[in-house]
C-alpha cells in the first residue's frame, strides 16, 4: 500500500531546502507526495513563489491560505487561527500517514497542531537548534514535542532533543537538507547568473538577507537602516539584496530596501525572491554574505562564501570558522565586513568544516519515512535521561 506523506511548505527558503526530499518522494514508486503551500508561497509582494513550485513539476495537493495582511503580532496570531483550520480541512481530505514539517515558524506550528490533533505522526527538521533572539526559538520546540520523527543537522542538536523527552531511537541526526545542494544541484556559471540576474558583479560582491528579528520587532526597522549605512561604506561592493520573510517588523523594512537600492541603481539590485538556483549560485561567487538569515550560518561556508551575522537572531546555532558576528549597529557591521573581506580571513574559506553535514540528508530521511512503524508513532512515551531516574514526589518528612 502506497504510503501517503505530506509535505509543509510556507517560504522560498523552507522549499530551498525541502527540494531534494520532495523530488526523492516524488520519485519513490512506494510514496504517494502530498506538497501543502502556503504563507508567503501564496502572497504576490513575496514574489508568489507557489508559481516556482509549480514550475519545477511538483503537483500541490492543497493550498492554506493564511490570510494574513499586516505583520502585526495580532495578525500573525489570527494568522495561525486561520491556518489552523485550514491545515484540518486540508489533513481531513488527503488523509496523509505522515506530515513533514520544517523549521520554526508560525505557520508550520500551526500545522503541526493540526496534526496532533487529527492524530497524524509528525516528522520535523531542524529541531534541537537554538535562535535565541526570535519567536522562532519556541515555535520550534513547541513542534518537537508535538512531532513523532526528528531528523536534526547535528548531532548535538540530536542530543537536545532527547533532552526534551524524545525517545532516541526516533531522533536522527541527518544533517542539514539544505547542503544537498552541493552534491546534486548543478550551480549557474558567473556569466550565466549574471544573465540570470540582469546584473553584473564584479571584484567584491555582497549577498544581503535581513529578516526582524522577532522578539524586538519595534528595533527591526532601525537596525536595517544601520547595515544599510555600513553598506556605503564599500562604495566599490556590488550588491544583491532579498526582501525580508513576513515575519512581525518585515513589512517596515521593505520601503527602506527599496529606497536604497533606488538610490544606489548602478551597484545594488533588490529580489522579492531568487529561486534556489540564483541564490546560491550567487552564494558561491559573493566575497560576504550579510545579515541574519540562516542560510549565511548554514549553507554559506560550504559554499566558500565568508558570513557576518547581524545581531542575535541566530545566537545559539552553531558556527564554522568563516561566520563572524557582530551588533546591529552600522560601525560594528562595518568593522566585521572588513575583517571579512580580508585577504587572511578569505583564504582560509576553502579550508572551512561545516558542523551541519556533507549534503546527503534527503535520501537517508526517504529511507526512515519509508521504514517507519506507523501505528508505534502514534504514541509519543517520554524519554527520561537516566540522571533523572529517581522517584517523583512532592511530599516531605516532618521535621
Amino acid at each position: 500500500m502506497m504510503r501517503r506523506i505530506a509535505v509543509i511548505t510556507g517560504t522560498r527558503a523552507d522549499y530551498g531546502l525541502l527540494y531534494w526530499l520532495i523530488h526523492d518522494l516524488a520519485l519513490a514508486q512506494d510514496i504517494a507526495l502530498q506538497l501543502v503551500v502556503t504563507g508567503m508561497h501564496l502572497m504576490p509582494e513575496f514574489g508568489h513563489t507557489m508559481d516556482v513550485i509549480e514550475r519545477d513539476g511538483f503537483p500541490v495537493a492543497a493550498t492554506v491560505d493564511l490570510q494574513l495582511t499586516t505583520d502585526t503580532p495580532e495578525s500573525v496570531a489570527r494568522s495561525m487561527g486561520v491556518g489552523m483550520m485550514g491545515f484540518a480541512e486540508a489533513f481531513a481530505r488527503l488523509q496523509p500517514d505522515l506530515v513533514v514539517i520544517l523549521g520554526d515558524r508560525f505557520e508550520m506550528l500551526a500545522a503541526a497542531s493540526a496534526a496532533f490533533v487529527q492524530q497524524v505522526p509528525i516528522a520535523h527538521i531542524h529541531g534541537g537548534e537554538l535562535t535565541e533572539g526570535a519567536l522562532d526559538e519556541g515555535f520550534r520546540h513547541a513542534i518537537t514535542k508535538l512531532a513523532a520523527l526528528h531528523f536534526t543537522a547535528a548531532e548535538p542538536y540530536r542530543r537536545r532533543v532527547i533532552q526534551m523527552g524524545e525517545q532516541p531511537e526516533r531522533v536522527f541526526n541527518v544533517g542539514a537538507p539544505g547542503l544537498d545542494h552541493i552534491r546534486r544541484t548543478t550551480l549557474l556559471s558567473a556569466d550565466a547568473l549574471e544573465q540570470a540576474l540582469d546584473f553584473c558583479l564584479g571584484r567584491q560582491n555582497f549577498l544581503v538577507t535581513f529578516h526582524p528579528a522577532t522578539l524586538d520587532t519595534e528595533g527591526a526597522a532601525s537596525q536595517c537602516r544601520q547595515l544599510l549605512a555600513a553598506l556605503d561604506a564599500f562604495p566599490e561592493a556590488r550588491i544583491v539584496i532579498t526582501l525580508p520573510n513576513n515575519d512581525p517588523g518585515g513589512w517596515a523594512m521593505i520601503p527602506l530596501l527599496e529606497a536604497y537600492a533606488a538610490r544606489h541603481s548602478d551597484r545594488c539590485r533588490l529580489y522579492a525572491s531568487l529561486g534556489q538556483l540564483r541564490y546560491l549560485s550567487l552564494m558561491r561567487q559573493v566575497q560576504v554574505v550579510i545579515g541574519n538569515s540562516s542560510s549565511g550560518i548554514i549553507e554559506a561556508p560550504s559554499f566558500g562564501a565568508a558570513t557576518v551575522n547581524v545581531g542575535d537572531r541566530q545566537r545559539g546555532r552553531l558556527r564554522a570558522i568563516s561566520v563572524i558576528d557582530c551588533a546591529p549597529e552600522c560601525t560594528e557591521i562595518e568593522k566585521a565586513i572588513e575583517c571579512a573581506l580580508a585577504y587572511s580571513f578569505q583564504a582560509r574559506l576553502a579550508r572551512v568544516e561545516n558542523p551541519y553535514g556533507a549534503g546527503d540528508a534527503a535520501g537517508r530521511m526517504v529511507q526512515i519515512l519509508r521504514g517507519a512503524n506507523l501505528p508505534d508513532l502514534r504514541r509519543k512515551p517520554f524519554y527520561d535521561l537516566p540522571f533523572f531516574d529517581y522517584p517523583m514526589s512532592n511530599t516531605h518528612e516532618s521535621i
